[in-house]
């Protein structure tokens, strides 16, 4: 699955398969303009660290296209706009990576005309989005020797192709494994309150013929208690430099449930995703989302009117919880601060 995000340059549009309807019906959103960019990641029609660095990539091109019509210092203009998408969302680091790139390419090609910089920028986009796709594969092959024949392997959210430029991190273990000539089986937490689990990891493993089944987040206790999971592996948003990892609010229990019952945790995530220069995961600021994902679902409201709720859409996971983290460079193991340190160096 590698055509849920698409440039057409027909259209000089990203077009995005929109992930809020899914699975029931299969809608595309088409980004034209920073403000489309922007919209489509505070209100995910596209989710997931990697695929939210790609759409920002896109994003800044479209940036610039948006700014070739506007009047006044089209250099102040587009630096303003990249800012707007900087700032879209605040916790996955993939997101200001994406436009960090671009401010790079556009501070080392010097005084050059906005038409040659958004060459540049599309050229860097697409490779940014190709280069997604391999790093995952690679993730997949690592990954996958850490799965054994026959197991069932738990996961929270989705990390999969959806998530991705295509192929998937923490997926890309399963289908990595498979790949390999194992069996295995999935066991996909729901993921409250946006349901990632159970719409969108469900619907690419079911439309790949990968056996999975879906549980309710609370059910994780008694599924390891019994026997069930032989393993967890899990994406991020974001990996700080002692190794903690911020993932989707949940994966902070189901990791301490994992310790408690001896079973392998492991976080798949491209080396992009991992932040050196932010501390531990207590320093990551955490998103706040509307209450409505909470309150409601569909139109039905589910606590009494006046009700207050949490909706923090991310937690960070201790890296004493984490038993290795997966990534196209290889398998990173305790102490994580001075493996993340090795990793930066090389």
């Amino acid at each position: 699955m590698t055509d849920h995000i698409q440039y057409s340059p027909e259209k000089d549009a990203l077009i995005l398969l929109d992930q809020r309807y899914l699975p029931n019906r299969e809608e595309w959103f088409e980004c034209r303009t920073t403000d489309d960019i922007c919209y489509a990641l505070v209100v995910m029609v596209v989710r997931g660290a990697p695929a939210i660095g790609v759409t920002a990539a896109y994003g800044c091109y479209l940036a610039g296209r948006e700014v070739q019509g506007m009047d006044g210092d089209w250099k102040a203009n587009l630096s303003a706009k990249l800012d707007q998408i900087h700032d879209a969302r605040p916790t996955a680091v993939n997101l200001r990576w994406a436009v960090r790139e671009m401010r790079r390419i556009w501070d080392e090609a010097g005084d050059v005309s906005l038409d040659e910089l958004l060459a540049l920028w599309l050229k860097r986009a697409r490779e940014i989005q190709a280069d997604d796709i391999e790093m995952c594969e690679l993730i997949g092959r690592f990954g996958g020797a850490l799965i054994d024949d026959g197991d069932t392997v738990m996961t929270h959210c989705n990390a999969g192709a959806l998530a991705t430029a295509g192929y998937g991190t923490a997926l890309g273990v399963i289908r990595g494994a498979i790949d390999q000539g194992k069996k295995v089986s999935v066991i996909a937490n729901e993921t409250r309150p946006f349901l990632q689990g159970a719409r969108l990891t469900a619907y690419e493993l079911h439309k790949d013929g990968i056996p999975v089944k879906v549980a309710c987040d609370n059910a994780c206790a008694l599924l390891m208690k019994r026997g069930l999971v032989d393993k967890v592996v899990v994406g991020a948003d974001r990996i700080t430099a002692n190794g903690d990892a911020v993932n989707k609010i949940g994966t902070f229990g189901v990791a301490i449930i994992a310790k408690r019952f001896n079973i392998p945790f492991y976080v798949a995530a491209p080396v992009y995703t991992i932040d050196p220069e932010t501390p531990t995961g207590d320093d990551v600021p955490i998103e706040d989302r509307d209450p409505r994902e909470v309150t409601h679902i569909g139109d039905h409201r589910i606590p009494p009117e006046g009700v207050e709720v949490y909706n923090l859409a991310f937690d960070p996971t201790p890296n004493e919880l984490i038993t290795g983290i997966i990534t196209e460079k290889g398998v990173l193991y305790p102490p994580y601060d001075l493996a993340i340190r090795k990793l930066f160096s090389l």
